[in-house]
This record gives structure tokens, sequence and C-alpha cells, in this order.
């Protein structure tokens, strides 16, 4: 244990009224869970490890880059190609050495997703994909655990708090009674392809500590039951009551031995699109061909600018007006992270069927480049 007085440490808080020592006890024996250590997960933790949450774990199996640093504030220059649990858990012991932290450098999936919750209080979700989003959520209804949710988009941020109840006769709300089934990961534009106000997480990652800390002590109103929704642009902010469907229930998984069984990234996956994908390494020996057309379908102003080869800027808003310039009869499509050049792929494929050959590169031009660098010189 540091030298450092709990009690100077923690006073601002504990001189509050409702809060008390009381409060900080009960902050002192809590157990928390963070699901993913990015643009959400790393104000959350700040926050949580700052107010004294005596166990803290965090999971996540990235590594950091240099574009997350735009939004991911726990991490600096020297923490690129590091990994982004074992970084934050040394950055925040500093922080507070006084508390338990544990960090997970491991891929949350279906095997292991329900042992690492059972050991927490409560889960917050700072993940940035629907796959996993879904399988934290019914793993929290299958073990009974408040279930913090928060998710961001351009300018836009949503908080919530599922599968909690402050009254056992009060009816219980989760994930799939707001969105019952995940859409295709090909509909949704994530901040890779959206793009995200680096603040925005921060705003939202911080209310997503708040909420957890009232959950924790017992003060305020958490936002039980209900859908807050923040706009960075006009700080408009709206409440949407949510209520428990009984219909959802029979989409979660009935106990452990089905929920391991679950595939959760098929789910999310669009089948008829995937056909169109390729991995880099056949991209990059269909880029050595003749007769191929390379279509970068982003916009105009969209980094990073592709000069390793040659290709056709036209993008996904303009390119049925431009099917004139889809000459020859291997057509590869790409964007930043393989979404919007599915999309393309599946409409031109409409158009012709198999008279041309099409593709997508799976990953986008994103994972093209970290790959690219990975290559020996």
């Amino acid at each position: 244990m540091n030298s450092i007085d709990p009690y100077e440490r923690y006073q601002r808080q504990v001189i509050l009224k409702e809060f008390g020592e009381a409060g900080q006890q009960k902050l002192l024996q809590a157990k928390v869970l963070v699901i993913g250590a990015g643009g959400l997960g790393c104000p959350a933790l700040q926050y949580l490890v700052a107010a004294g949450v005596g166990s803290v774990g965090l999971a996540d199996d990235d590594t950091v880059s240099l574009d997350n640093l735009q939004r991911q504030i726990l991490y600096t220059v020297n923490d690129i190609g590091k990994s982004k649990a074992v970084s934050a858990a040394s950055r925040l012991q500093q922080l507070n050495p006084d508390i338990k932290i544990i960090a997970y450098n491991e891929r949350l999936t279906t095997q292991n997703t329900l042992t690492l919750i059972s050991r927490y209080d409560i889960v917050i979700d700072g993940t940035d994909n629907f796959s996993t989003r879904y399988m934290i959520n019914d793993a929290c209804v299958l073990l009974n655990k408040p279930f913090v949710y928060g998710a961001v988009s351009q300018y836009e941020g949503q908080l919530a708090i599922f599968n909690y109840k402050k009254n056992e006769d009060d009816p219980s709300v989760n994930y799939r009674d707001l969105f019952p089934q995940p859409p295709n990961d090909d509909q949704v534009l994530n901040c890779e392809e959206g793009g995200v106000l680096g603040v925005l997480p921060g705003i939202i990652g911080t209310m997503m500590a708040n909420e957890t800390i009232k959950i924790i002590t017992g003060i305020g109103e958490p936002l039980i039951n209900q859908l807050h929704t923040y706009n960075a642009l006009n700080n408009q902010v709206y409440q949407v009551l949510l209520s428990a469907r009984n219909e959802t229930r029979s989409l979660i998984p009935e106990n452990e031995t089905t929920f391991i069984q679950t595939d959760y990234e098929w789910l999310c996956a669009s089948s008829s699109f995937r056909k169109f994908e390729i991995d880099i390494e056949n991209f990059n020996t269909l880029l050595r061909s003749d007769d191929i057309t390379v279509i970068d379908v982003r916009e105009p102003d969209e980094i990073p600018v592709i000069n390793e080869f040659i290709s056709e800027k036209i993008p996904l808003s303009q390119l049925k007006e431009n099917l004139a310039e889809i000459k020859n009869n291997t057509i590869i499509f790409f964007c930043q992270t393989g979404k919007r050049s599915l999309q393309a792929a599946q409409w031109l494929f409409d158009i012709f069927g198999e008279t041309k050959k099409i593709y997508s590169l799976r990953g986008g031009i994103l994972q093209w480049k970290k790959q690219q660098a990975k290559q020996p010189v």
C-alpha cells in the first residue's frame, strides 16, 4: 500500500453529504470490469480508478496505434505497438497504487466471457463492434450482472444501464430490448468508417463511470431503463424510456452451454456479402494482373492517401453515376475497413452478375497499411 493517506485522496467526495465514508467503502469493496480500453474505456477507467473502485479489470486484445491517440488519452506515442491492456494498467496503477488493477490481454469469446464476467460486480462495455456487445449483454443477463452501455459515432453518443433494477419486483431491461437483433456489420459505420470527434468518447466514457459510481454507492438516479443521447455539435440531450419485452428474452441463450455454442460474429455478419471478400495476400497478387480495376470508394478527403498502387477514386455515393468508368472484367473495391467496399461489390454484382469478377478487400486499406508496415524492407 502507498503511504498516501486514503482519506486525503478521496476527501473531496467523502465530504459530500449523500456520499460520505459509507459511499467510499462501497467503492473500495466493488469490482468493475471494463471491456475495451479504447475511446470509451480510457476515461471510464481513469475516473473509476481515481475514485477508488477497489478492483478494476480491463480486457482488450488490441495494441496502441497512432490514430488512437486523438481520443484514447491514456496512451502516448511511446505506447504505439504495445498492448492496450498492459499499457493502460501500468498507467492506472501509477494513478492509484492502492487498488487492484487486472489486465486481460485477450480477446473475449464465448469460451471465456462468462468466467471473466462472473468475477466482477458490474460490467462496462467500451467495445466498438456489435458481435462483442451482444455477447456481453447475453452473458450479463445469464449471470445477472449490471451492464453499463455506451456508444459513439461521429458527433453523437449514447448511454444506458441494462440488466439492473433498484427493486426486486421492477422489470429489468437488457440491450436486446432496445435492439433485438444485431445489424449486419456492413450496415452500420464504426468510428474507423464514419469518424468520431475526439472529445465525444471522453464525454460518454466519463458519464459511464458516473453511472457506475451511482450504482455502487446508491446515490442519485442512475439511467435505469433509459437511453440517454448526447449531441456534441449542439449540446442537445434527450432521454427515451425503455421497457422490457418478453419476446426478446427468447433471443438470449438459455444457459452456459447454449451461450458457448452461439456464434456472435456469424450473427453480425452478412453471409451473402462475404463471398466477395479477399484477404491481403490475394489482393496483392491480383494487383499484379493486367485486366483489373481497383476502386477506392472512400470520400475524397479521407486518409490515408494511397500511392502504393494505381486505383480509381469513386466514392460509394457516386458509384451509380460512374458506372461507365468500370470497364475491366476484374474489379476490386476497397475503403477504410471493408464495409463500404462490400456494399459496392454487392451493388455491382446485382448489375453484372457473374460476367465480372468482383472483390472487396477484407479489413480495408487501414488493415492493408498495417500489414505492409510489418513487411521487411
